[in-house]
């Protein structure tokens, strides 16, 4: 074990009968994702302005189409991978990260960054349920209520989280139930209405003030980009869920159920949603497509209602700001074993707060796009590494592994394309950047390694 860093010397894997089945960990937890109401909520527009119809232009079969696409993708390129590494080896993304980036650079890539970032995820998560439940009370955004009620939900999922994945799906049992219970009442509540939905008729009342009309090919890239922007970190924490697993079938399901099942139900059902709204003459055709939740006291017809509703899915979003926690918790204890992770994730919340306090937290555009572009790259790189291994995990490298990071760096170029201005990039946009990331960092990886450009392989005692 010579060369090891303390944090990959003294890893432990999982043992085996400490995993559990897959509906007991590994779905509950992504369902609370997926399930989240901030992630929903967009998918009518994928988070993109500037469309006459938003992404149900095409018509509403296009717009289910891609979101049962994009969920795939999730499934198949961003999750599996990453879950069977973490299950043949029983460790966590942060060791296992090791063979792509090496034991010096995977201690920052996946793993010490990767946890800090969570904690910027804590805090939006926190600072917008907080949100939802001040309003109800009737204090304004940025109000010392808003605040308060944020930094305690912050402090409460980061104590969670530190405890462990048991903890996180107990706390995930039974709370994705009430985003789905209001998703299934508001998708009966416009039912009637579907079967009425006009596309035509939506786009051609709300095109103008500079509204494009979106092609087939707009639908599918933006919620692609959308959805893989938004899952490409929890894609790669599969690996730290498939460590709890007990065989290949607990992987599988747990993604077939917990990342497709859950993407495509919650999203399909705000598409459903928002069509059977305009059909059923609950929403005029010529106020144009917004987050699903605005349109639930036109659904529900009682204002009051609708608040309740809303102060549902605030608590209900609570299992995501433990997933987020979880995975910087796991960071943590992995890459400074030595270090208390009552003081790293004491400093992380610490952190979470500042930016609650300076309603950075409340600035969440593009953070998707951004995260794509980070993550992208990184699975791709792990999944050709393995493939490249004979499906299997090929141990820690030495030092900085130069095909992980050269993909990883080319691959981030390629994903944050888009960010750059028009004039820069001479007024073209580059495809799903998050998908393309993935590419590039796949073939750049088996690329250079296939060149010889791979360190040395490090023994571990505990491989």
């Amino acid at each position: 074990m010579a060369n090891l860093p303390d944090y990959v010397a003294m890893a432990k894997p999982n043992p085996m009968e400490n995993r559990v089945s897959w509906w007991k960990s590994t779905a509950q937890s992504y369902a609370g994702v997926m399930l989240w109401f901030v992630f929903w909520q967009d998918i009518p527009t994928g988070g993109a302005k500037g469309f006459a119809g938003g992404l149900l232009s095409c018509g509403l079969g296009t717009a289910v189409m891609a979101v049962v696409v994009a969920a795939l993708l999730c499934h198949a390129l961003f999750y599996l991978i990453p879950g069977k590494l973490g299950l043949k080896t029983g460790l966590p993304l942060y060791i296992v990260g090791t063979s792509t980036y090496g034991v010096r650079g995977g201690f920052l890539m996946p793993g010490f960054l990767m946890g800090v970032l969570q904690f910027g995820w804590l805090a939006v998560n926190a600072y917008f349920s907080a949100l939802l439940l001040s309003m109800a009370l009737g204090q304004g955004m940025n109000s010392p209520t808003h605040m308060g009620i944020a930094i305690a939900w912050a402090v409460v999922a980061a104590f969670i989280g530190l405890k462990g994945i048991q903890y996180v799906a107990k706390v995930a049992t039974f709370l994705p139930l009430v985003p789905l219970v209001i998703l299934v009442l508001l998708a009966v509540k416009t039912a009637g209405g579907i079967g009425s939905f006009n596309a035509d008729e939506l786009v051609k009342q709300t095109t103008g003030d500079g509204l494009k009309v979106a092609s087939a090919y707009n639908v599918f890239n933006i919620m692609a980009i959308y959805i893989l922007g938004f899952f490409a970190t929890a894609g790669a924490a599969g690996c730290d869920f498939g460590s709890g697993n007990r065989d290949n079938r607990d992987v599988q399901l747990g993604g077939l159920f917990g990342v497709f099942g859950s993407t495509v139900f919650a999203g399909v059902l705000s598409l459903l949603i928002v069509a059977g709204a305009y059909g059923a003459g609950l929403v005029p055709y010529t106020q144009n497509v917004s987050q699903t939740p605005a349109l639930m006291e036109a659904i529900m017809g009682s204002k009051p209602v609708a608040d309740a509703l809303m102060i549902l899915l605030a608590v209900a979003a609570f299992p995501s700001a433990c997933f987020s926690s979880l995975i910087a918790a796991n960071s943590f204890k992995t890459t400074l074993p030595k270090v208390n992770p009552f003081i790293t994730c004491g400093l992380g919340t610490l952190g979470a707060i500042v930016l609650i306090l300076s309603t950075y937290a409340g600035q969440a555009a593009g953070v998707f796009s951004v995260i794509g572009a980070s993550f992208g790259p990184i699975c791709g790189a792990i999944a050709a590494d393995y493939l490249l291994s004979g499906c299997k995990w090929n141990g820690p490298r030495a030092g900085f592994n130069l095909p992980g990071w050269l993909s990883w760096f080319f691959g981030f170029i390629v994903g944050a394309f888009n960010f750059l201005p028009a004039d820069c990039r001479g007024g073209l946009d580059m495809p799903c950047p998050p998908l393309l990331a993935f590419v590039v960092g796949f073939v750049l990886y088996a690329l250079f390694a296939k060149l010889g450009m791979q360190s040395s392989t490090l023994s571990m005692e505990n491989e």
